[in-house]
């Protein structure tokens, strides 16, 4: 099997190397411990990323 990957438990806040908590309370898969450890920052950069993209396609109308 290929190398496991990590998930952050949402409600733990802590990472898990493979899917062990419920898959409503996980985020990922991600690389690395590390990644998984900024889990939050990654969400909020890219809703942030998504939501310029639908202003500037809402201003392109």
């Amino acid at each position: 099997m290929a190398d496991k990957q990590w998930y952050f438990n949402m409600v733990t806040e802590q990472p898990e190397l493979g899917p062990k908590s419920p898959i409503d309370q996980r985020m990922g898969p991600y690389r690395s411990r590390e990644e998984a450890l900024h889990a939050w920052d990654i969400v909020k950069s890219r809703n942030a990323e998504w939501e310029e993209q639908d202003r500037q396609w809402k201003g392109n109308r």
